[in-house]
């Protein structure tokens, strides 16, 4: 028997996401299909988790991941180089039964024209923010996309009049919400004392990130360190990243921070308050319950085109979520380390602050929905892989 013959015995998912949090949500989605569907294959772009639910890496996700326009411009060589393998895939012997397009929009969505022109259907988890700029994209990712699982309950309605299959499955984060260590062992086991402050100072996963907000919280660190000595800091590094890109930033700001690698909902559990910068660790970091200010810096020129096509009130998925400023966001110039370290300040030290932003956090986590989101997208890849129409079996 030929490989081809032995491989075509299993249906195949191509599945790509760029994002830290999109090879989170593809390693859960893996997983349930394991259970829904053992006979679907992954493939594609993505990071460790994906990789270690069985997922054959083409490309590491992290290493196409980029914000700002510039950034990309950067990186543009590695992005089109893999931009033309997936696009080969789609019409080659290991052409897939469906493509799984989590986030990762301007790559993504010019991928799924590529399979709709190959006859591979779509599936898009994790959709294109359009209700933050370019509504206009909703047609195109109608004209593009087959099925889309919405992941907030407002964004079904953007595609109500549109010829697409568009399901709320809830936000994937619910389900994933474990805790393994109370505050108090977490933090014994990091050698940090548990009856004194503990400030998070969250990077995000991204090098462009670094870039342009690292100094920024160390300088947070350091000035909340001279007005509160006793304050200690904890620093997720996520996996995407490696712990150099920290340590000479670090070294070089005399202070003590312990940097660490694990759950993120232990480690923001384990915090008293958090310097975030804006995106999906925001949401992590409100299924815990743990307050927080958002920070986020990018390129001047870029930040000043972006504020011209984007078009809601706030930037952190907390407030965007919640419909309303539940947590403070520092965005670009107002992002100093004086006014960052303020509002930690007002976070520790006024309890009936402290206990408000906690109330509003607990509702922002009901509106994230019930779970089982990864175990009903499963079902959706499963079906499309099988050529079943929509909602069948």
């Amino acid at each position: 028997m030929s490989d081809h013959d032995l491989n075509a015995q299993h249906r195949r998912a191509l599945i790509v996401t760029g994002e830290a949090s999109g090879d989170l949500h593809g390693a859960n989605l893996i997983r349930a299909a394991h259970d829904i569907d053992p006979d679907l294959e992954f493939f594609g772009v993505g990071g460790r988790r994906m990789e270690e639910q069985g997922c054959e890496i083409l490309f590491r996700g992290e290493e196409l991941a980029v914000v700002g326009l510039f950034e990309v411009a950067a990186h543009f060589p590695a992005i089109y180089r893999a931009f033309r393998k997936l696009e080969s895939v789609l019409k080659s012997d290991r052409r897939p039964d469906v493509l799984i397009l989590i986030d990762f929009p301007e790559f993504n969505l010019r991928l799924a024209a590529k399979a709709k022109a190959a006859g591979v259907p779509v599936l898009y988890y994790v959709s294109p923010q359009v209700w933050a700029w370019r509504r206009g994209r909703v047609k195109t990712i109608a004209r593009r996309v087959d099925r889309l699982a919405a992941i907030f309950p407002f964004e079904p309605q953007l595609y109500e009049s549109l010829d697409i299959d568009v399901e709320y499955v809830g936000h994937p984060l619910v389900a994933d919400l474990t805790l393994k260590e109370s505050r108090q062992a977490y933090l014994e086991r990091h050698g940090l004392d548990p009856e004194r402050p503990v400030v998070g100072l969250f990077p995000g996963s991204r090098r462009s990130e670094l870039k342009y907000i690292f100094d920024t919280i160390a300088d947070t660190a350091r000035t909340l360190h001279r007005l509160r000595p006793d304050i200690q800091f904890l620093l997720p590094v996520a996996h995407s990243l490696k712990h150099t890109n920290f340590y000479e930033r670090i070294l070089g700001s005399g202070l003590k921070i312990k940097m660490v690698q694990d759950n993120i909902y232990d480690t923001a559990n384990a915090c008293d308050a958090i310097a975030s910068v804006s995106g999906t660790v925001t949401l992590q970091i409100a299924l815990v319950g743990t307050p927080l200010a958002i920070i986020y810096k990018m390129n001047p020129l870029t930040f000043a085109i972006g504020k011209r096509l984007v078009k809601v009130p706030h930037i952190g998925l907390v407030n965007i979520v919640a419909g309303k400023g539940v947590v403070r966001e520092f965005i670009q110039e107002a992002a100093s380390a004086e006014a960052i370290s303020a509002e930690v300040l007002h976070i520790l030290e006024d309890q009936a602050y402290r206990d408000q932003i906690k109330e509003q956090l607990r509702k922002v986590r009901h509106l994230l929905g019930e779970g089982g989101c990864s175990e009903k997208v499963a079902r959706m890849a499963s079906e499309m892989s099988k050529g079943l129409e929509e909602n069948s079996g």
